[in-house]
């Protein structure tokens, strides 16, 4: 039986888009997409204002597995970010070292245990 205690639920904000990208690299390309990983959250976190949560985590038992997550303030954030030369540039890095296609999944933010800080 769950814990029906009488909190609010966190549910982000209206508009707020939340996604997932996972995908998993061949080992010898493992430090050129760390690299690429590390300058392209650079870019994220000092020139899109919209994209209120950008992580990136990786595996740790299979350090070639990993998962990108991210809040988007609206779809013009979003839209923002996937026509930028940044994103041309690190799928550019990204895609050929991939094993298979990098799967992109949309998700709907029921509950959290805190809000996260949005700048």
């Amino acid at each position: 039986m769950g814990y029906r205690g009488g909190m609010t639920r966190l549910t982000g904000n209206p508009g707020e888009l939340h996604e997932l990208a996972r995908y998993e690299v061949r080992p010898e390309a493992l430090d050129q997409v760390l690299g690429a990983i590390h300058e392209f959250v650079a870019y994220v976190r000092e020139q899109e204002p919209g994209a209120l949560r950008y992580e990136v985590w990786q595996e740790e038992k299979q350090p070639t597995r990993f998962v990108h997550l991210f809040v988007w303030r609206d779809e013009e954030a979003n839209r923002i970010h996937g026509e930028s030369a940044a994103v041309k540039k690190f799928a550019g890095t990204l895609y050929p070292q991939c094993l298979k296609p990098v799967e992109f999944i949309t998700y709907r933010q029921v509950d959290a245990n805190a809000h996260f800080r949005r700048v």
